[in-house]
């Protein structure tokens, strides 16, 4: 029995010894999978690592054309536009015209009452047969007064009539002869005034100065129209809206840029994306001031064939002053680029990064511009190099490169990206 319950207690012992091992085997087990899976994690993250982004922003130098432009805003006008009015008072009769309505140089627009005119025109007739009548019998007393003065002369010569009687019948004659003169220059007066009444009676007909359009009617059948003062205007006629010009207000620092016979773009909101070709006929010297700014009008014809173009629009008129073909070109990007200072620099220098101390550089002669042309562009180690290059005109866009050190391709800074600590992170373990 003793025997039996030592053995018994030997094979428990065993037994418990062997099922703590399977525990820790257990457990070993698990932590290398956690650690395997965690590798393989790290490793997967750097095999997809997104690439190191550049330092810099690059663009390179092309060729193509480039136009420079004035862009400037103004009013759609028809090249010959004219304003008619009444010359004489009274009520309207008849509207013969309407909105939109085709004229012919000579027709008639509208008509005012002419009875009152016509009377005056009547009057004055009147009085001037009046007048002749009057004119008649002066002369004949003038004629009856000289035949007398002459026989009083001779009857003085043969001492058969006084000197008073002689004095008395000259100026009898005189008298007579003046009257009649002066009936004379009356019926002149009156004749005057008859040509005027008749001219009023031609007016109460407004008759159309030249053919085209009636873009504006400013009068009804009935109303009644005061031309004492101020000629009203009654109709706008446009000559021929086929051919339109635009009065740009151009502003004073581009008006030197600007000759007769440039070409010349225009676009109105109306017909968006459609252009509209002119030619520039004349720059004003009239300024024009509007709250301290100042301008002047430039008058560009534009070709309006299709008639889609209406008087009163707003048109964006774009200028071409100078242009070049297939020139060497490069963004203007790149010449607005300033690199940022080193932060130890700035800190040396007892100011922050974007201090003007700092970023000060000297000023660049007309025609001169400054660039940084890339001189290494591995990840990591991207490098740059000032350079001032000459150039000429632009479009706004890209600046015309007239200096040969640079051909096709060549790359030059645009921008830069911000240096945060964990893209220096990236870059140290790139390096390495």
């Amino acid at each position: 029995m003793g025997e039996a319950s030592s053995t018994n207690e030997d094979l428990a012992r065993v037994l418990q010894g062997t099922s703590g091992s399977q525990r820790w085997l257990k457990r070993g087990l698990i932590a290398m999978s956690i650690i395997a899976v965690c590798g393989g994690g790290i490793a997967w993250r750097s095999a997809n690592r997104p690439p190191l982004p550049a330092r810099y922003v690059v663009a390179e130098v092309s060729k193509g054309d480039v136009t420079e432009t004035v862009q400037a805003t103004g009013t759609v006008q028809p090249i010959l536009q004219v304003n008619i009015g009444a010359q004489v008072n009274g009520r309207v009769t008849r509207v013969a015209v309407d909105f939109n309505s085709i004229v012919k140089k000579g027709d008639v627009l509208a008509e005012i009452d002419p009875t009152i005119y016509g009377a005056q025109v009547s009057a004055t007739q009147a009085n001037i047969s009046a007048q002749k009548a009057q004119l008649e019998s002066a002369r004949a007393n003038a004629e009856a007064s000289r035949l007398n003065f002459q026989r009083v002369q001779k009857l003085f010569e043969q001492n058969l009539a006084s000197k008073g009687e002689l004095d008395a019948a000259r100026g009898s004659y005189e008298v007579t002869k003046a009257t009649a003169t002066a009936s004379l220059a009356t019926i002149g007066a009156t004749q005057a005034q008859l040509t005027q009444g008749l001219t009023n009676v031609a007016f109460t007909k407004i008759y159309s100065p030249v053919n085209g359009i009636v873009v504006t009617r400013g009068v009804d059948p009935g109303a009644t129209v005061v031309a004492s003062f101020q000629s009203p205007t009654l109709f706008v006629i446009a000559q021929d809206l086929r051919k339109m010009r635009v009065l740009a207000d151009v502003d004073e620092a581009d008006v030197g840029k600007i000759r007769e016979q440039m070409q010349a773009d225009a676009v109105v909101d109306a017909f968006p994306g459609e252009i509209f070709r002119g030619v520039v006929t004349q720059v004003r010297f009239s300024p024009n001031n509007v709250q301290g700014v100042v301008t002047y009008s430039a008058v560009v014809e534009v070709d309006n064939s299709e008639e889609k173009l209406r008087p009163g629009m707003t048109s964006t008129i774009t200028i071409r002053t100078r242009e070049v073909k297939a020139a060497l070109r490069l963004p203007n990007s790149a010449l607005r680029f300033k690199p940022t200072p080193p932060k130890d620099d700035a800190q040396k220098g007892g100011g922050s990064a974007s201090s003007p101390a700092m970023t000060s550089e000297p000023t660049l002669a007309k025609g001169k511009g400054r660039i940084y042309v890339i001189t290494d562009s591995a990840l990591g180690r991207e490098k740059s190099e000032p350079r001032t290059v000459s150039i000429g005109i632009t479009d706004g866009l890209f600046t015309q490169l007239t200096d040969e050190s640079l051909g096709i391709g060549a790359k030059l800074v645009t921008d830069e990206n911000d240096e945060t600590p964990e893209l220096k992170k990236q870059r140290g373990r790139k390096m390495f």
